[in-house]
């Protein structure tokens, strides 16, 4: 505890104290905000700078350019999903609980980083040629890694004989378009809406329904 008689930090004061990385990661979790609510291309590097509360000369010395900024969040969005399923690997999971935990990770985000998770599927276009490279590398690397939640559960039994390909993008298909309807508060949270996910993956939907002619 400080002094008693020691007024508390402004924010202004506060934010002053902040590392260059602490900065950087203020600017980019505001610019995600903002391309969320007001679309990527309306917002201007001077629209990021006031809802930071610094100059504009001084976000050009953290961020070169928007895209800077936007290659930035989709980095951070990808490496989020890597990283917690790598974590989750090292702990030898089987690939019933991966899948769940793959399909909680996305619909946590939403919650979380939602800013992130809308720019990620929706402004890839926008990143430079080679920005766009080095994310697709991860992209790829990832969908890869979900793929082989799928061909491990079919090897051992848990999972039917399946294409992992194709059930990975049916998976990737009711999670990542999510945002466009979730609100968070709403009736499901973010892991109820995965159990209710995985239950149709895994489980499906019939009850007793016969098989559709070919």
């Amino acid at each position: 505890m400080g002094d008693a008689g020691t007024p508390p930090l402004t924010t202004r004061q506060a934010r002053r104290l902040l590392s260059a990385e602490e900065r950087k990661a203020e600017i980019v979790l505001t610019a995600a905000h903002l391309f969320d609510e007001a679309g990527y291309t309306n917002t201007t590097m001077e629209d990021i700078a006031r809802a930071v509360g610094i100059a504009k000369p001084t976000l050009y010395h953290y961020f070169p350019s928007k895209d800077e900024i936007l290659f930035d969040i989709h980095g951070e969005f990808i490496d989020l999903l890597i990283d917690r399923h790598e974590q989750r690997i090292s702990v030898g999971l089987g690939p019933e609980q991966q899948l769940l935990e793959v399909i909680a990770d996305v619909l946590e985000l939403m919650e979380t980083h939602r800013g992130h998770v809308r720019v990620f599927f929706e402004h890839y276009r926008e990143l430079p040629a080679a920005q766009q490279e080095t994310i697709k590398l991860k992209r790829d690397a990832y969908e890869k890694a979900v793929e082989e939640i799928f061909r491990e559960g079919s090897d051992s039994g848990v999972f039917r004989d399946l294409d992992p390909r194709l059930a990975s993008l049916a998976t990737f298909g009711m999670c990542n378009w999510a945002y466009q309807w979730f609100r968070p508060g709403g009736k499901y949270r973010p892991r109820e809406l995965a159990y209710v996910f995985w239950g149709y993956l895994v489980k499906g939907i019939g009850s007793d329904v016969p098989d559709l002619p070919a």
